[in-house]
Formats: structure tokens, sequence, C-alpha cells
């Protein structure tokens, strides 16, 4: 059973980055959609199995809000693998360190492939455990080494431009996010998602990692921007379960069905042996969360017990 700097250790980022990648083109994994059962106060419980020819796995985590007020997480649960073949028990993993990490390498191989600039400045919009988790995926994986970080919270926003500067990055705080984006070619929004906070449109070079919104009801981006993108950019969802939980799309009355997913664009790199480049304009990448990003970080794991 792996705590949560044991679960981290597991899961460095390059080989996170990989797994991902691989696993959007293994045709033998399955992923049925999750199950989400609401409690009180709008929290809600989570489980999502996944398996492929060697690993299962099922995510229990719950999610609530309003925790940090109670000075709680507000992910919480862990993660069970198994042996595929023999059902054997394997381990138990951190739930909340693994949602961090897989949900920003996945971020990453998105920017690997539509991103027009991978060099930054990158503008973190969220100082909380996902803005932490993608400031480290982007540099680890794209090398940036600039981050400007904005965040509700003075506090937070300074905590994370501490942890990057102890990284040896350039970092500042900047209490306006909607006019630092026009400096910025990559954008994470990990805020809390309950209203907008993005209005202004990024530039035509951006590539957006769009992550706190993960239902219906969530927003972080407004319909006016998310409608742009849409009209001179380049719309990209994380998986076709966005359909249900893509909020920002949602709300801004966007057939998200329509749109493609990260796997059709890892498919495509694999067919054409190149990089997948986007329409000009700027690329918004809506990240929901799947099961099967959970698995890639399960198998991982594995291979790092093995």
């Amino acid at each position: 059973m792996l705590d949560a700097a044991a679960t981290a250790l597991a899961l460095p980022y390059p080989s996170l980055i990989k797994a991902v990648r691989e696993l959007l083109l293994d045709p033998h994994v399955q992923v049925p959609p999750r199950q989400v059962l609401s409690l009180p106060n709008g929290g809600k419980l989570l489980v999502m199995p996944a398996s492929d020819r060697t690993v299962a796995m099922t995510k229990l985590i719950t999610y609530v809000g309003d925790n940090p007020a109670r000075g709680l997480p507000t992910i919480q649960g862990n993660i069970v693998v198994f042996d595929a073949l023999t059902g054997q028990h394997l381990s138990t993993l951190h739930g909340p360190t693994v949602t961090a990490r897989r949900t920003a390498a996945v971020s990453v191989v998105a920017a690997q492939l539509l991103a027009t600039r991978t060099d930054g400045p990158l503008l973190v919009v969220g100082a909380g455990v996902q803005g932490r988790s993608h400031l480290e995926a982007f540099h680890s994986g794209l090398g940036v080494q600039e981050v400007w970080v904005a965040s509700r919270s003075a506090a937070s926003a300074n905590a994370l431009v501490a942890h990057a500067q102890s990284m040896g990055m350039t970092a500042r705080r900047v209490d306006d996010p909607n006019a630092a984006l026009a400096h910025c070619p990559l954008v994470v929004s990990a805020t809390s998602a309950q209203e907008v906070a993005l209005h202004n449109n990024p530039r035509d070079d951006a590539f957006v990692a769009a992550v706190g919104a993960f239902t219906p009801l969530m927003v972080e981006w407004s319909a006016r921007v998310c409608q742009h993108v849409a009209a001179n950019g380049t719309l990209v969802v994380d998986t076709s379960d966005a359909v249900h939980e893509a909020g920002d799309l949602l709300q801004a009355h966007i057939d998200v069905a329509a749109l493609p997913t990260l796997a059709d664009v890892v498919h495509r790199e694999a067919l054409r042996g190149a990089q997948s480049q986007a329409s000009p304009g700027p690329v918004f990448f809506k990240s929901c969360g799947w099961g099967g990003w959970d698995l890639a970080a399960a198998r991982c794991v594995v291979a790092s017990l093995a």
C-alpha cells in the first residue's frame, strides 16, 4: 500500500507521459463509464474501473468542493490494482496523488501534440493541487522554465511561485489572469470551477489545458471565449465522456460529440509518423478525467514494482 509520497515516486512524469500515449494505442484497454453518486452538500463518490490484458484497477474517490474550509482535501480515496490474469491484489495507490499526476501528464501529451509553442511562459490559474502538478509536469515534460501564477488566494499563489523557484524556474505571481493571457502561449486553468474565472481570449498561438470543470454545471472559461476558439482555433477533449461532463463547452452550447479526442490525435500522429499539428489559432484542450488515465498510472506502478 503506497502513501502519497511513495505513489508520486512510482509515477515520474517522463514514464507517466509515455504510459498515457501507449495506453491510447492499446486496443485491449477497457474503460466502462464511471459511476457518480451524489453525496450530501453537493459532494460526489466516483467509481472508475478499467483494465487491459495484464492490469485491472478500480478507482474509488470522493470529491467535496468545500472541504478546504474544513481543513480537508477536496479529493480523497484510493486506487486498487490487481493482476488481470490471476485476480491477485498488487497494490493500493493514493488516489489524489494519482489524480493530480495523471491529469497533468495527459495535459502534457496534448501539448506535445498540439501546442504551437512550448517555451512559455506558462500561466497557471489556480494554485491548488492541480496547479502544482501541472507546473511540475510542464517543467519536466516540455522543459518550461518560466511560469506565471494566478490565484484568488495570494498566499497560495506565493507558495506555488516559491515551489517553482525551488525547481530552478523563473516564477512570478500575477493578480489579473485575464491580462496575463496576452503574454502566455501556454495556459493551464485549474480552478475550483465554481464560476467563470477567464473572460479574455487566449493568444492565437496559445495552448490551453482546461482541467478544473468536470461536470456540466462547473465552469472556468466564459461561453464567449469557448465559442471564439470553436470559430477560430481548435477544440479537443480528453475522451468522448466529455459529451456529458465538459461544463465549459456544454454551457457554451458547443457540440462536444463532434470534437476530436486525444486518442484521435494520438492515432493520427501514429499514422503520419510526425507531429499532429492543430489548425491555426488557439488550441483549447478540455480535460474531464477518465479511468483510462488511472490505468496508465497503474501500469507505471506495476512496472516499477516488477
